[in-house]
């Protein structure tokens, strides 16, 4: 099979209903300016979604068309994606909004950034389009990101496609502020190797040349992370709890706020960061 059927059946394997409906309901929230919605992250890989927060992201076809207010469609043109809490069916989601042309760019190799390739070279599910030609813009834009997460991490001689796929991750994970603990990329592909493998094998024809450029890109991604921390503060309800939350969750920590850093967000996880950083807890 091609790489694009691949990505397309793995794409469209079931999820739980209550997913389903939520991005749906996600989809209504945007009116006609909804797309796609896609499914990914630790519930996807089998966490129970009774009590956790589920990750999606929400394809527009224009940020002005997306949202009534300016300010929020001019902040996700700048620095993509804007994040949002949602609720629906006594479950919890976040969901981040990416443009067509955005999410496109994004997947591929001519975005130095790993945000968005990194995650979709993982499994995702497309839980509801608008048509079937937004579905095959979704499947086109994801069939990007395998091709693109090896390519920047260069294949080395003999190396095995799944150790290919683990250093490609652990050189992600360093290129963001990460609350994960090491060995994250492993522990991603042991949990599917033949998936990984199947991945791997159709995606090494397919890559460009866009090997290296590692301190440029944790530059940079550091650089987004703070930035997107702080449009969070102003776009994200509750957003220092959800940031503790997540790092307690993929650190081990047992990080409590004060009533001050829920107060202010920004200068709350700013605060954090000194502690984090110095115990390894974000990388």
């Amino acid at each position: 099979m091609t790489l694009t059927e691949l990505v397309a059946d793995e794409l469209a394997m079931p999820v739980d209903a209550r997913v389903s409906e939520m991005a749906a309901a996600v989809a209504a929230k945007h009116g006609a300016a909804s797309r796609a919605v896609l499914f990914y992250g630790s519930c996807l890989r089998g966490v129970a979604l009774d009590g956790a927060m589920l990750d999606f992201y929400l394809i527009v076809s224009d940020y002005r068309s997306a949202f009534a207010r300016r300010w929020q469609a001019a902040a996700n043109r700048l620095v993509p994606p804007n994040v949002f809490p949602f609720a629906n069916g006594g479950l919890t989601a976040k969901y981040a909004v990416l443009s067509e042309a955005d999410f496109h760019r994004l997947c591929g190799p001519e975005t130095l950034n790993v945000s968005v390739w990194a995650r979709f070279a993982q499994p995702s599910r497309l839980v509801w389009a608008r048509d079937e030609e937004a579905r095959q813009r979704a499947v086109a834009a994801v069939a990007r990101a395998a091709p693109t997460l090896l390519g920047a991490a260069g294949r080395e001689e003999g190396e095995d496609v799944l150790d290919w796929w683990r250093r490609a991750f652990a050189l992600t994970y360093s290129a963001e502020l990460r609350a994960e603990r090491k060995g994250r990329g492993g522990s991603v592909v042991d949990s599917d190797r033949e998936r990984y493998r199947r991945f791997g094998e159709a995606a090494a024809p397919l890559i460009a040349a866009n090997a290296g450029r590692w301190a440029l890109r944790r530059l940079q991604g550091k650089a987004l992370s703070v930035l997107r921390l702080a449009k969070a503060s102003a776009t994200y309800a509750g957003g220092a709890d959800y940031i503790a939350w997540k790092i307690n969750r993929h650190a081990g920590t047992d990080i409590e706020l004060k009533p001050w850093q829920r107060r202010y967000p920004l200068l709350g996880a700013i605060s954090l960061l000194p502690k984090l950083l110095k115990s390894g807890a974000i990388r």
